[in-house]
């Protein structure tokens, strides 16, 4: 039985996935540690995320060695991470990640990068390889659901993919973890949205102390 597919990100108070703009495709590099731009970006996003660092998953997945925190948040990033038999992301947050990912990639699945340019699989340590779809979304889902299995494909990202997917009606479910920041400005997680084709069915609410995870079944008009 095929699994579900299935989004879940990190998500601003006013609504927000990721600060804007990013300032240039290298912004990891050690050159452009001191621009302030890319500190901005880079304090903004670390904010966003902060809740995942302390986590003992986070530590093990990432081999950063003994420790960490347990409860809610770290179940929800184990399970999360454990319902998951394939990724699809679109070709910026493969570019992005390619420059701050360790030499074995946290997915450890197949991962299939939607995007315009051709390129050979890239294999890493670990049992994440890297797989480049030029002939579209559904064709990259396609892909995905046949290295997932009876397990989940998670749509990664970045948001306009996530939205790409959302819009074609090929989401199933979506969690949110609303964290207690605001950006202002960045990239909306549901700009442009189809709203009158998509009816969200609240499954789970888990509030914790950094965020609040928020789950809904996605259904057609």
């Amino acid at each position: 039985m095929a699994g579900k597919v299935f989004f879940s990100v990190s998500m601003s108070l006013d609504g927000f996935v990721a600060p804007e703009p990013v300032p240039g495709g290298d912004v990891f590099a050690p050159g452009k540690q001191d621009d302030p731009q890319v500190r901005r970006w880079l304090a903004q996003w670390m904010e966003l995320q902060q809740w995942i660092f302390p986590l003992r998953f986070f530590r093990e997945n990432l081999k950063l060695g003994e420790g960490g925190e347990e409860g809610r948040d770290n179940d929800i990033a184990r399970e999360t991470f454990e319902r998951t038999g394939a990724s699809v992301m679109g070709r910026r947050m493969f570019d992005l990640g390619e420059q701050s990912w360790p030499p074995e990639a946290p997915f450890h699945t197949p991962v299939l990068v939607v995007t315009h340019s051709k390129r050979d699989p890239w294999e890493r340590p670990g049992g994440t390889t890297f797989h480049f779809v030029t002939d579209g979304i559904e064709h990259a889902l396609d892909q995905a659901r046949e290295a997932a299995g009876d397990r989940d494909v998670r749509i990664a990202g970045g948001g306009e993919t996530i939205l790409q997917y959302l819009n074609a009606g090929l989401v199933d479910e979506f969690s949110v973890a609303v964290a207690p920041v605001l950006f202002g400005a960045g990239t909306r997680l549901f700009e442009g949205v189809d709203a009158s084709r998509i009816v969200l069915e609240p499954v789970r609410a888990d509030p914790t102390q950094r965020v609040t995870h928020l789950t809904y079944a996605v259904h057609r008009r």
